[in-house]
């Protein structure tokens, strides 16, 4: 069945940028692997598909839909046709042989209740992890954080899988925070971002800030940035660096 056809109560406009996010996630989920985040097949990668109100969307949101990873599927043989489709309560909006991510209703929640968000990941890579595994926040000692991060990376609550509990976690913790990623607590990170490329990203930078910050502490204590410093930079990463 074609995606026109599978999704034919959505209008054309909507259906086409289905098909184009669902291509979006199956490539991202290539840099998982590639860049030593996941092992097997867990982690996943999802995108929102944002809904306008004059195509049957809500100004709140709460119609857009979610693009993500289907259920203990190996990365090798993920394809855009094998993306799953859910509305942001987490139920599957067509027919599939795959069921969707185990996380899905972290995911949910997340774009629900944080409408800025249009990418989420979640990864179990090992540094990061083993901070969450200490219930302890990543500090802001490096410009790298700062730039990227606004500060240290903070943590979750302890929250079990199978519900919205996860993404309760990760809103609460990052709704009045600067910082794209969150440690959940004896679980892993999670990040968001305005899609998932930049959500992506932020898992690999919070991956890099979590070793280079374990080893430091290894050598002797780090050294804290004033925040003063802290905000500067994030200003300038976010509002000057790059092609803007």
């Amino acid at each position: 069945m074609s995606t026109a056809e599978e999704f034919r109560s959505y209008p054309r406009e909507v259906r086409e940028e289905i098909a184009r996010t669902r291509q979006v996630v199956s490539d991202l989920h290539a840099e998982l692997p590639r860049n030593g985040l996941v092992v097997w097949t867990a982690g996943n990668v999802s995108q929102r598909v944002r809904i306008p109100a004059e195509l049957g969307g809500a100004a709140d949101g709460s119609k857009d839909l979610l693009v993500i990873k289907p259920s203990g599927v190996s990365y090798d043989e993920l394809s855009p046709e094998k993306m799953v489709v859910c509305d942001l309560e987490g139920a599957m909006v067509h027919s599939s042989p795959h069921k969707p991510s185990s996380d899905t209703a972290a995911h949910a929640y997340t774009y629900k209740h944080l409408q800025r968000v249009g990418g989420v990941v979640h990864t179990h890579s090992t540094y990061a992890t083993a901070w969450a595994a200490r219930g302890e926040a990543v500090p802001c000692v490096l410009t790298m954080m700062a730039d990227e991060f606004g500060g240290p990376i903070p943590v979750g609550p302890f929250a079990i899988i199978g519900d919205d509990s996860i993404g309760r976690g990760i809103v609460q913790t990052l709704k009045d925070s600067r910082s794209p990623a969150v440690l959940m607590a004896n679980h892993g990170p999670f990040t968001i971002g305005a899609d998932a490329r930049a959500a992506v990203k932020a898992a690999v930078m919070c991956e890099e800030v979590a070793r280079a910050v374990h080893i430091s502490r290894q050598l002797g204590d780090p050294l804290p940035i004033e925040q003063k410093h802290v905000d500067s930079l994030y200003d300038r990463y976010q509002n000057v660096y790059g092609q803007k």
